[in-house]
């Protein structure tokens, strides 16, 4: 019996080719705040360093990325989110994604800038 692919780690219920593999990949690009939140939580939980990268704001962007080798990311929830949409150049995600050992609260800023939606920067309610 064939295998089924696995799920997208962003938590929608579609494959991850078929979900933020595809952005990870290029040339699509996430049509939303949300859709990039999501692909770039699911780029942290594939090491995907590059496209979290090239979806940081120029103005925000550090200069060198490192992941923790040791970071085991297990689940992402969206709680809020606030314009972003094609209509909108600005937008709000907040979410919550879980690690091994707790959970990571952040109320995070986009952009679009040339058209694509960029991550600008988060904030984290209550501290970190």
């Amino acid at each position: 019996m064939p295998r089924r692919p696995a799920l997208c780690p962003c938590g929608l219920p579609q494959p991850y080719d078929a979900c933020c593999g595809r952005y990870h990949a290029g040339p699509a690009a996430a049509p939303t705040a949300e859709a990039l939140m999501r692909s770039r939580y699911c780029a942290f939980v594939k090491g995907e360093v590059g496209y979290l990268v090239r979806t940081w704001h120029p103005r925000t962007r550090p200069g060198v990325l490192e992941l923790d080798p040791g970071m085991r990311w297990t689940g992402l929830e969206i709680v809020a989110t606030r314009e972003g949409t094609a209509f909108h150049g600005k937008g709000v995600v907040e979410f919550r994604a879980s690690y091994r050992g707790g959970v990571l609260h952040e109320v995070s800023r986009f952009e679009r800038v040339d058209g694509a939606w960029v991550y600008v920067d988060g904030e984290f309610p209550g501290g970190v």
